[in-house]
């Protein structure tokens, strides 16, 4: 559903003319300097479905870079495939091409990336027409893939929370359900289990029961494993999932994943904290992918260096949980006040 009026600086759809696709860029804030967004290519019902989809996913990238203390603010771009439509190589390299020039039209004002349904390679086609573009494969001059720096700060999310927990456990022993194994789920998943957690998993497509066998990990239907009884709940599928009638059957003490827009509405967070839940906001435990990614290749940081600075997410998160409490309110509500100051703290 599309906003009655735009929050957003910017809104670009065009129809691809190679493709015929309509693509959505959406530019929510450069205040804090140019916008950072994905590349997302989906199936929709509709075309205004990929648009509205655009205009959310910027808006929660405003906020990942300001909570993150990124220099940049949000955007998003998104090829809206019509239901049941399968690219072939050809009609896929003239998406991306058709991408490429929307990203461009924006003179520098928003850079992309891998984002749902893209990876390194398709950013080395995008760069075809734009140098603004990130991750592209390392033999194009780019850093490849960022869903290890996603895992990274996912996990060191799940740390701070196993200590707040139970500050003698950390991750070993601690009850981790996770929803979606994509290729960060698996990551995170891999990476728990490797430290001792005790994980039940799910996701839509059976197959992935191979990662829950390696991972040592019982296997659980997609419903069943967001109620099931553990002490954190990770998100890792597509958004929304976070819904008042969920809250109310949650059995977990605290909820910290890497999927984007987990709540299906601001108000869901004020009761996860009526509950006792601890909501980790996602668009701060997400932000390993971006803050490793520019620390990369816009701040010029060797591998270990960027490593270091994702791993920041942990304390950032930690300092936001002792100021929530203070307040007596929920995290999303506190981190929603230091984006707010952040940005108008910027000369107009």
């Amino acid at each position: 559903m599309l906003p009655n009026e735009l929050p957003h600086e910017e809104l670009l759809v065009r129809r691809g003319r190679r493709s015929g696709i309509t693509i959505a860029v959406a530019v929510h804030s450069t205040a804090l300097g140019p916008a950072l967004g994905g590349c997302r290519i989906w199936r929709y019902p509709s075309w205004t479905d990929g648009v509205a989809d655009a205009l959310r996913l910027a808006e929660a990238m405003t906020a990942k870079a300001a909570i993150a203390g990124l220099a940049h603010g949000g955007g998003k771009t998104v090829a809206a495939l019509p239901p049941g439509t399968v690219l072939d190589v050809d009609g896929r390299r003239a998406l991306l091409l058709d991408i490429g020039d929307a990203v461009d039209a924006l003179g520098g004002r928003y850079w992309t990336g891998p984002d749902v349904g893209t990876g390194p390679a398709d950013m080395a086609v995008v760069g075809e027409r734009t140098e603004r573009v990130f991750c592209r494969p390392e033999a194009d001059g780019g850093t490849g893939d960022s869903s290890p720096a996603t895992a990274d700060g996912v996990l060191a999310a799940l740390e701070v929370l196993g200590r707040r927990l139970d500050a003698d456990r950390g991750l070993a022993g601690l009850r981790v359900a996770m929803s979606g194994l994509g290729h960060v789920g698996t990551l995170v998943a891999r990476r728990l289990a490797a430290a001792g957690a005790r994980l039940v998993v799910s996701d839509i497509d059976p197959t992935r029961r191979a990662v829950a066998q390696e991972c040592g990990a019982d296997w659980a239907d997609p419903e069943e494993v967001l109620v099931a009884d553990v002490d954190v709940l990770v998100p890792a599928a597509l958004g929304g999932q976070l819904t008042p009638e969920l809250v109310d059957r949650l059995r977990c003490r605290a909820v910290a994943g890497p999927a984007n827009n987990q709540l299906a509405a601001d108000a869901v967070a004020d009761l996860l904290h009526a509950r006792g839940i601890v909501w980790a906001p996602d668009y701060l435990v997400s932000a390993g992918g971006v803050v490793g990614t520019t620390a990369r290749e816009i701040d010029g940081l060797g591998p270990h260096e960027a490593r270091a600075r994702v791993r920041g997410i942990g304390e950032t998160l930690d300092a936001l949980l002792d100021e929530a409490a203070e307040r007596g309110e929920s995290p999303h509500r506190t981190a929603q006040r230091r984006i707010t100051e952040r940005l108008s703290a910027v000369p107009a």
